[in-house]
């Protein structure tokens, strides 16, 4: 690792622990009336070991992990697939645009009321949640990323007789994929956000169903514990999506 990027790795650190020292001294010294609303960060860490060794917070964050995947694989393929039929083909960007942009502006738990009648109470429903929440986005951000190509570099590939399959292959998808990786890194992050309301509604297990079992026992320091391990996942995820987007465009970016 580089000097500098060690520097600006430990300034980074510096402010979290920061935090969490003064988080401590204050529940310590009961600057916060009661342990109630405001648990130590030991305290916290103490319950997280217990729940992990447990079981209990393993299984939670494997249902909703689960969800999460299904959920979000299906939609991101299903935006990239009609997002890039929809840039290339004109035709086919002009059927489908109005209805998208009816739909779109609707919150993904907007639709939860109805699926809850359509599909019941079970896991498809967060799954479907999630789908939705992926699938506009990602489908906007492949228009987007198409339509964008310059036209001079279509012209390009045509008179030096490249097909209209290698042109999609060789020219637009991957001058468009930096804008499909901003569609899945954002959406990533959003889904988890999605699944966690869905499940404190609807869904009796997961991570926001822990958190909800956890508000009606006055328990805090799980409340916490979940909103840790939401905060970590959604960064880690952001990371990782934009790794692979690096290590994917460094060619051409």
């Amino acid at each position: 690792m580089k000097k500098g990027t060690r520097i600006r790795a430990q300034w980074g650190v510096l402010p979290v622990a920061a935090f969490l020292m003064a988080w401590e001294v204050i529940a310590r010294l009961d600057l916060i009336p009661g342990q109630l609303f405001l648990p130590a960060f030991s305290t916290v860490m103490g319950e997280l070991i217990r729940l992990t060794a447990a079981g209990v917070l393993t299984d939670h964050l494997l249902r909703s992990g689960i969800r999460v995947l299904i959920g979000f694989c299906a939609g991101s393929v299903a935006g990239i697939a009609i997002g890039i039929v929809m840039g290339w083909n004109e035709t086919m960007n002009r059927t489908l645009h109005p209805v998208f942009s009816l739909l779109y502006p609707i919150p993904a738990l907007g639709w939860l009321p109805l699926l809850m009648i359509w599909v019941g109470i079970g896991e498809m429903l967060p799954i479907l949640i999630i789908f939705i929440c992926s699938f506009f986005p990602i489908l906007y951000n492949t228009v987007t990323g198409i339509r964008g190509v310059s036209r001079d570099f279509i012209k390009a590939a045509k008179t030096l007789g490249a097909s209209d399959i290698r042109i999609l292959m060789t020219v637009l998808l991957p001058i468009a994929l930096p804008n499909i990786f901003t569609g899945l890194r954002l959406e990533a992050g959003m889904a988890w956000r999605v699944i966690i309301a869905a499940e404190m509604v609807a869904i009796p297990t997961g991570i926001g169903a822990l958190m909800m079992k956890a508000e009606s026992l006055m328990r805090i320091d799980i409340i916490i514990i979940c909103l840790m391990i939401l905060s970590i996942v959604c960064f880690s995820i952001e990371k990782l999506f934009l790794y692979v987007e690096q290590r994917l465009t460094k060619e051409w970016r």
